[in-house]
C-alpha cells in the first residue's frame, strides 16, 4: 500500500503491517533473543550493514519493526525508532544528537523526570539545559547560544496544557541550526503532527495512549534517517529496547486510537466545561476551552483539545487530596491515556522531584490536580469528583 495516500486513521490499522509465509491477518509476534543466518557470509554481511535483515532482538526484530513502520507512517516520518520508555526516548533522542559541551533550550513546562533527566543526568556529561517559557517565542530567541545544539518541549504541556507555538519555535531553531523535538505524548498523531509543523524530531510515550489500557512501557523518537542514525545506533550499543511482545501489544493499541481520542476528547471537553462552574475550583486548564490563553493556537495546531484537564482548587493541597481521596471510580495514579480515568496531584507525584522553585516557575501549585479522562460515563466522573467538591 502507498502510505502516503491513507489517513493516520487507517495506518493505525494497515500501516507497516509484514506478513510472514503463513500468510497471518494479524501481525505475528516474533518472540526470539536472536535470528539464524544461512551462511558465515550472510552473517557478516548484516552485522556490517551490507546486507539488511535481523540480526538480535535488542535492535532488530521483526514485531518491534512493524511497531516502528506504523507509527511512523502516522507521524508522517522517515523512521521511528522504538525504546523501553518514554523516558528511554528522551535519553536515547539526548544520547544520539548531543556531545558533552552542547547546550539545550527547553521549555520549563516539562514533566517532572524529563526536568530531573536534564538537570541531574545529562548535565553530569556536559550538557547544559536553559529553561524557558513554553509559549514567549522571544525567550527561546534569546536563550540561544553558539553551542545550542536542541530544542526539546511539549505541547501541550504536563500538567497545565501549555501549547508551545511549534511553527515559529521551528523558524527559530533552524536559525540557530538546532534540531527542534517535540514530546507528542497528549495528542498522539490522530490530533497533532509536528513534524509537518516544521519539528525535526517527535517523541513518545507509547505507555500513554498508544497502548491506552495501562498495559505496557515503551517509547519511540521519530524523524529523518539522518537525524536518527545516531539514536539508533545509541540504541543498538546501549539497549533501551523495546519487547517485541510489547511491541504488539502497542500496533494493537494504535488500531482503536482514533476511536479512544475522540471519545476521550469529548468527554475532557464536557468536564473542563462542568469543573468551570464548580465553586470550589479556581481555574481549569483545558486547551479546547476558550477561556485557555493559548486556545487559539491549539484549535489550529491540533485536531481538538485532548484528554487531559486539570484544574487549581480554593484550599491547597488540603483540599486537592480531600477531592482526590473521596473518589471511589477514578484510579489514584501518575499514568495516562488509559481506558480507565486518573487522578493525580502533581506537585507530590509527578513533579515532586522538582525544587519548589521550579514547581513555582512551571506554575504547578499544592491545590492543582490533574485527570487524565477515561472511557467511563461522564456523568459517572462528574459524581465520583462531586464527592470531593
Amino acid at each position: 500500500m502507498s502510505e502516503s495516500n491513507y489517513q493516520p486513521e487507517t495506518l493505525a490499522v494497515h500501516g507497516g503491517t509484514v506478513r510472514s509465509q503463513f500468510g497471518e491477518h494479524s501481525e505475528a509476534l516474533f518472540l526470539t533473543s536472536s535470528f539464524v543466518f544461512d551462511n558465515a557470509a550472510q552473517a557478516a554481511a548484516r552485522f556490517v550493514g551490507e546486507q539488511q535483515g535481523n540480526i538480535y532482538s535488542r535492535f532488530t526484530n521483526p514485531t518491534v519493526t512493524m511497531f516502528e513502520d506504523r507509527l511512523a507512517a502516522m507521524e508522517g516520518a522517515e523512521q521511528c525508532v522504538a525504546t523501553a520508555s518514554g523516558m528511554s526516548a528522551i535519553l536515547a533522542c539526548v544520547m544520539g544528537l548531543l556531545k558533552a559541551g552542547d547546550h539545550i533550550v527547553s521549555s520549563r513546562s516539562l514533566f517532572g523526570a524529563t526536568v530531573n533527566l536534564f538537570n541531574n543526568i545529562i548535565s553530569k556529561f556536559g550538557v547544559e539545559t536553559t529553561y524557558v517559557s513554553a509559549i514567549d517565542v522571544a525567550e527561546w530567541e534569546a536563550a540561544v547560544r553558539p553551542n545550542t545544539k536542541l530544542f526539546f518541549l511539549e505541547t501541550p504541556s504536563n500538567p497545565l496544557t501549555e501549547i508551545s507555538d511549534i511553527a515559529a519555535i521551528a523558524i527559530v531553531a533552524k536559525k540557530c541550526g538546532a534540531l527542534l523535538a517535540v514530546d507528542n505524548c497528549f495528542c498522539t498523531p490522530i490530533l497533532q503532527r509536528p513534524i509537518e509543523l516544521g519539528a525535526d524530531i517527535v517523541i513518545h510515550s507509547a505507555t500513554k495512549y498508544l497502548d491506552g489500557q495501562g498495559r505496557v512501557l515503551g517509547g519511540a523518537v521519530l524523524g529523518s534517517k539522518k537525524n536518527l542514525e545516531g539514536i539508533y545506533q545509541y540504541l543498538r550499543t546501549a539497549g533501551p529496547s523495546m519487547s517485541a511482545f510489547n511491541a504488539w501489544i502497542f500496533l494493537k493499541g494504535l488500531e482503536t486510537l482514533k476511536l479512544r481520542m475522540t471519545a476521550h476528547s469529548a468527554s475532557a471537553l464536557e468536564l473542563a466545561r462542568w469543573l468551570e462552574a464548580q465553586p470550589n475550583v479556581q481555574r481549569v486548564f483545558y486547551p479546547g476551552l476558550a477561556s485557555h490563553p493559548q486556545h487559539t493556537l491549539a484549535m489550529r495546531q491540533q485536531a481538538n483539545g485532548g484528554g487531559i484537564v486539570s484544574f487549581e482548587v480554593k484550599g491547597g493541597k488540603a483540599a486537592a487530596w480531600r477531592i482526590i481521596d473521596n473518589t471511589q471510580l477514578l484510579s489514584i495514579t501518575a499514568n495516562l491515556g488509559d481506558t480507565k480515568t486518573t487522578i493525580t496531584h502533581p506537585a507530590t507525584t509527578t513533579h515532586a522531584r522538582n525544587t519548589p522553585e521550579a514547581r513555582a516557575a512551571a506554575g504547578i501549585t499544592d491545590g492543582l490536580i490533574r485527570i487524565a479522562v477515561g472511557l467511563e460515563a461522564l456523568v459517572d466522573i462528574q459524581n465520583d469528583l462531586a464527592r470531593g467538591l
